[in-house]
């Protein structure tokens, strides 16, 4: 996926948990059904945590990505 296609754009960079989880949690309950949410972090816990959050809240994880030390993730919101 590429940038574009968000309909958000979540920078987290230099955030350290859980502060990319819980911001990442804002956005999303601020989003509509449908929409994507792209997420950048540096946070190395924020994989783990990220993930974890996006299935316990019952929407879709789309894709993520690790480049240069910064992960991206492509969130799409269900309910």
């Amino acid at each position: 996926m590429d940038r574009s296609q968000a309909n958000t754009i979540l920078d987290c960079k230099g955030l350290n948990c859980p502060m990319p989880v819980v911001k990442t949690k804002k956005a999303i309950d601020s989003m509509q059904s449908g929409q994507i949410l792209l997420v950048e972090a540096t946070d190395k816990g924020a994989k783990a945590d990220i993930t974890a959050m996006v299935k316990r809240t019952g929407n879709e994880l789309l894709e993520v990505e690790e480049k240069d030390n910064v992960f991206t993730f492509f969130i799409k919101k269900i309910k």
